[in-house]
């Protein structure tokens, strides 16, 4: 007798803990604590991976050691609108020299390791952006299957320049893709594929996701030790699901540079809505945009695994956001005055780089931590002529009047990239609003304060 399972919807999600367990080889179990708190140190800790072997690791799989840039243009041009005595070095590590073209392959190389190691046949990853093409390039390269799983389209069937420019790279590298439209869907179509194919679970938010980062922070930090004989003043991480800040925070103060400031970066997409059909297309970025950052920062574990590695009100001390024409004209100016044509992500924390950069003093430093490849979806050449088409109006002026879905408003000069403060403590309330109303227990303050990233006192007093 063949037995079937019941794959409706429903109960698909009911066996979510269950399917997700068994795919990325972790009993998520062996970290929970009394109360609501759990071990994230030592989930971090128990895999087998120490800084020398993710090292390796990487270096044998054309990952990590990427240049770092002093963009020597780009901070002349920012000096020119600061006061006198102002504008902070940028230098930008350049993350698209690694083998799939950005940062990603960084998480994606220790997740295919895994998956390897412990007989896998494939990996599957559900995303849209460039961590798709790194997982699939490293499963090409150490000969396991590989299937991506993508929002792609409306319900017009109509799909962004950047997410097909995506697919498109998946497939170069023998990936399945697997295309949904914009939805709950794409869970459930996640977890039906892991339950099927019995493939190991790529996740963005597992252990082995952040750890690939670490790497990056601790490069960041012995480089410009080594040129300029301190520790930079800050660095600028694009934020969408957190794993970017904590990983790269994480290696930073690992290396010992434990007073930089670490700064989270996205592009305001206030009022756009992630799982609206009628928003989906009305954005320019895919990812690194509010609507990614502040869910995610708020409440880490709504991510594919029961409890996220990427935590990342850990370690953020400030949190900006650029508008989407800023972070268009910053990717040209880059092209313009550095000669380096990058795509949009990274681009997102140059724009803010440049404008904080006027904040502080000039013998600073201040560090753009990655960037990516582009492409013909990935360029601001379609990306504004797809906005155009949806009837999202292009023009000059003040960014800050931009009304995201409505328009896209470029800076008229420099003089007018700006950034916004969004409030970390602001955050850290939101994050506390679904234990307001628990009996929290000594222990349960001691990992907030640890999850928040403040004394306990704050917490207290925040809640």
């Amino acid at each position: 007798m063949v037995i079937t399972m019941n794959n409706t919807y429903s109960a698909v999600m009911d066996r979510r803990n269950e399917i997700m367990k068994k795919s990325v080889g972790i009993d998520y179990n062996n970290y929970e604590q009394d109360g609501i708190g759990f071990n994230y140190e030592l989930m971090m800790n128990s895999h087998g991976y120490d800084i020398e072997k993710i090292k390796k690791i990487q270096n044998e799989n054309m990952v990590g050691s990427t240049p770092l840039v002093e963009l020597k243009n780009l901070t002349k041009y920012a000096r020119k609108y600061a006061k006198k005595g102002y504008g902070a070095r940028i230098f930008l590590k350049d993350e698209a020299a690694n083998i799939s073209g950005s940062f990603k392959a960084r998480r994606a190389v220790l997740a295919v390791d895994k998956a390897k190691e412990q007989g896998y046949k494939g990996v599957i990853a559900a995303t849209s952006g460039n961590y798709g093409a790194a997982v699939a390039a490293l499963a090409a390269k150490a000969g396991l299957k590989c299937i991506i799983v993508q929002e792609t389209f409306d319900s017009m069937n109509i799909s962004q320049p950047e997410i097909a420019e995506k697919a498109r790279k998946c497939e170069a590298f023998g990936a399945e893709v697997i295309q949904l439209s914009v939805g709950p869907e794409l869970f459930y179509m996640f977890l039906k594929l892991l339950e099927e194919t019995e493939y190991f679970n790529a996740s963005l938010y597992s252990p082995y996701g952040i750890m690939g980062i670490e790497t990056l922070g601790r490069e960041i930090a012995s480089e410009i030790y080594e040129k300029v004989g301190k520790f930079p003043e800050a660095v600028v991480i694009t934020n969408a699901g957190g794993g970017n800040l904590t990983g790269t925070a994480r290696g930073l103060r690992d290396f010992g540079a434990t007073e930089t400031k670490i700064i989270a970066a996205s592009v305001n997409l206030y009022g756009l809505h992630m799982a609206s059909d009628i928003d989906f297309n009305k954005k320019s970025f895919t990812t690194g945009h509010t609507g990614f950052g502040i869910p995610f920062a708020t409440y880490p574990d709504r991510s594919d695994v029961p409890r996220s590695a990427a935590r990342p009100l850990r370690y953020m001390d400030r949190y900006v956001m650029l508008n989407q024409g800023s972070v268009f004209f910053m990717t040209q100016a880059l092209a313009l005055l550095e000669g380096m044509e990058r795509g949009p992500t990274g681009n997102i924390s140059l724009a803010a780089a440049f404008s904080i950069s006027q904040e502080m003093k000039e013998d600073e430093i201040i560090v753009v931590q990655e960037t990516e490849y582009t492409g013909a979806g990935k360029h601001l050449l379609p990306q504004i002529a797809f906005a155009k088409r949806n009837r999202v109006e292009i023009e000059f002026g003040n960014p800050l009047d931009e009304n995201p879905g409505k328009n896209i408003v470029f800076p008229i000069d420099g003089s007018y990239l700006k950034h916004e403060e969004i409030s970390v403590d602001g955050l850290r309330k939101t994050y506390l609003k679904r234990f307001k109303d628990f009996n929290l227990t000594k222990n349960d303050y001691k990992f907030l304060s640890e999850e928040l990233g403040v004394e306990i006192n704050k917490v207290k007093e925040l809640i």
